[in-house]
């Protein structure tokens, strides 16, 4: 099981192995924008990028997780 912690205050994502009081950060994200939940059974984890002198901002996906084996934290 892999737990999620999405912070959208400060645009962040931690990944742990397990519940977050017990275990150790496998993955850690800056700058997401948004966590989709896609009906194919996974969590998107999209980030949001400015390219070029501050001109043209993308957003591309960084990571997906399965939804059957992961639990979402939405904290501010």
């Amino acid at each position: 099981m892999e737990t999620i912690v999405f912070n959208t205050t400060r645009k962040t994502v931690i990944v742990y192995e397990g519940v977050p009081q017990a275990s150790i950060i496998s993955y850690q994200f800056n700058n997401i924008s948004t966590v989709k939940p896609k009906e194919e059974g996974y969590y998107e984890l999209i980030k949001k990028e400015v390219k070029g002198d501050n001109i043209m901002e993308t957003s591309r996906p960084v990571a997906r997780f399965p939804i059957a084996n992961t639990v979402m934290f939405i904290e501010e």
